[in-house]
């Protein structure tokens, strides 16, 4: 049975969120506090760590911080204020896999932690990824077409290796900016449109019927691949 660890200091949310996952068939072991979430991730098998940011002892990103540094791999999923941005691309940094924000619901939290578990069972990410005729080689930052290499701009890059790595998401204007140009970048919703239409053709990828970048009306883009 998969095994989550659910590190919550708010009773009544941390009880909710035992009864709804015991509910979808995990076995839930909840944590109120920093200190306990960091001894139990060690010393437990969980296949994920459900991880408020807001907890006494240690905050939600320290304890992210030591279990990264100690070696642990178990994926990370990070509670988040809405209002706090900041704290989403911190957690990211710290090696946090994915972030929740509060209030949130609970299709939208059985998805994302649905993702990760699929994402962890498949192993890490390979050095050079392939779809289509197109291999991206993570390691040497190149996108190469049979062989021969795409020339790319760093953004469109970074735009690309975002996507690969969270194929089968819609990832939203926002979330590419911080993760191609980097948090507290004033850039626009067109700049970020102008720059998915010219990997689109640099890749080979049809504006009017993508194969692979494809728009999410009203939400953002989703790469299958």
């Amino acid at each position: 049975m998969t095994r989550i660890l659910v590190v919550e200091d708010e009773p009544g949310i941390a009880l909710g969120l035992e009864d709804d996952l015991r509910l979808e068939g995990y076995d839930v072991e909840l944590a109120g506090d920093g200190n306990a979430a960091s001894r139990l991730a060690r010393t437990g098998s969980f296949d994920l760590i459900l991880l408020d940011v807001m907890l006494p002892g240690k905050d939600g990103f320290e304890v992210c911080r030591e279990l990264r540094r100690a070696g642990l791999k178990t994926p990370i999923l990070m509670l988040t204020a809405k209002a706090r941005e900041a704290e989403k691309v911190l957690g990211l940094e710290l090696g946090a896999d994915d972030y929740v924000t509060k209030p949130f619901g609970t299709r939208e939290l059985r998805a994302r932690i649905k993702a990760l578990l699929r994402r962890a069972a498949e192993g890490p990410q390979s050095a050079v990824f392939h779809f289509g005729d197109l291999e991206v080689d993570f390691a040497r930052g190149e996108v190469r077409r049979d062989g021969q290499a795409i020339e790319l701009t760093p953004i469109e890059f970074r735009l690309l290796d975002t996507f690969v790595r969270a194929r089968g998401r819609v990832l939203s204007r926002e979330q590419l900016i911080d993760a191609a140009w980097g948090p507290d970048t004033f850039t626009s919703a067109r700049i970020v449109d102008n720059h998915i239409a010219s990997l689109r053709r640099k890749l080979g990828d049809d504006a009017a019927d993508p194969h692979y970048l494809k728009n999410v009306r009203g939400l953002g883009y989703r790469f299958d691949g």
